[in-house]
């Protein structure tokens, strides 16, 4: 059994934490923060970025970033990821989609 920070997400869960909405191609995106768990770091909080097109093709899946985020504390993860603006998430959508 193995024990997680006070606060952790479950990795498992993929709802997210919804950081911001975007447009990118006329498409409208909803970008959600997915947490890592790491069990050789438990005491950081490992992110990455996941993008929800607004009206998805059967096919489609959710591009998302790596691992972008390393924070000390949960509520410092969900900042760092508001911190991004616009212009930087559609980069890192744009980049997604490519990989």
């Amino acid at each position: 059994m193995t024990m997680t920070a006070p606060n952790r997400p479950d990795a498992r869960s993929r709802s997210g934490i919804h950081i911001a909405t975007i447009v990118h191609d006329g498409r409208i995106w909803g970008v959600h923060l997915e947490f890592d768990d790491d069990p050789k770091r438990p005491e950081v909080y490992l992110a990455r970025l996941r993008f929800d097109a607004a009206n998805p093709t059967d096919s489609e899946e959710a591009p998302r970033t790596t691992v972008i985020i390393i924070e000390e504390t949960f509520e410092d993860a969900i900042s760092r990821a508001r911190d991004f603006d616009d212009h930087q998430l559609e980069g890192l959508l744009r980049s997604a989609l490519s990989g």
